[in-house]
């Protein structure tokens, strides 16, 4: 199975999910297909798109890390689950980078979500600083020791691995890289979770140019993708790519 994850971020309004979810119907992919398809969306579209699920992964882009109380603003795991949500996006490194979020927190978010069972999609990834300075791996087992710290090794959870170098950028790593990678990520997640299927997703700057080499590199179980998937034919062209 492979998996094409949208992450819309702070764009999209109604009228653009609107015409999103009619461009996809031109798109006759095979009904048996192996490919799912998903779509992180604001919270303010979550209940709408409810009616999408069957269909298409429905998620969410963030999630508190407590689980009720005096906390304006905040989402909290339950809620997410009380609307019936999938997914839930945790660890970006927008969120890391622009609001803070260290992998304490994001443990934190992620018992939540298992606790709602509500499927947190951790993101992981390095810097071009740390990159460039062949630090990684130990960046990225330090990524996940913490952020999957006695979390319930039973529950399932989907690994992103997005270069912080490669978001946005229009940079994309190369295909020996993800490839070593991601099966170094594997190899971490079996001695932190034990013997399971493991998956792990590629994100950064990946586009219909680049996805069909990213796809089908050894070890590389889908893509979360950025500003491409607000764009329903550039998302669904990444997607053809595996039919």
């Amino acid at each position: 199975m492979k998996y094409i994850i949208g992450n819309w971020k702070m764009n999209m309004t109604a009228g653009d999910i609107v015409e999103f979810t009619r461009g996809v119907r031109k798109y006759k992919f095979p009904k048996n297909s192996n490919v799912t398809f998903g779509l992180g969306a604001p919270y303010v579209y979550l209940l709408g798109m409810a009616k999408l699920q069957g269909h298409v992964l429905v998620g969410a882009q963030n999630v508190s890390q407590y689980e009720k109380g005096a906390y304006t603003g905040e989402i909290s795991a339950e809620m997410l689950a009380d609307v019936g949500l999938d997914f839930c996006i945790v660890g970006h490194s927008e969120r890391r980078t622009l609001f803070g979020e260290t992998n304490k927190i994001v443990n934190a978010k992620i018992k939540q979500l298992q606790e709602y069972e509500v499927m947190p999609i951790l993101c992981i990834g390095e810097t071009l600083e740390e990159f460039e300075a062949g630090k990684t791996k130990d960046v990225l087992s330090e990524q996940l020791s913490i952020a999957l710290k006695d979390v319930d090794k039973s529950s399932k959870i989907m690994i992103a691995y997005e270069p912080v170098w490669a978001i946005g950028t229009g940079k994309s790593a190369s295909v020996k890289t993800i490839k070593e990678t991601i099966a170094f990520i594997k190899q971490k997640l079996t001695e932190i979770l034990g013997e399971r299927e493991h998956i792990v997703l590629y994100g950064g700057s990946v586009n219909p140019g680049n996805s069909s080499e990213i796809l089908h590199t050894d070890g590389v179980d889908g893509a979360l993708i950025g500003g491409a998937s607000c764009n329903v034919d550039t998302f669904m062209k990444i997607a053809s790519t595996l039919f």
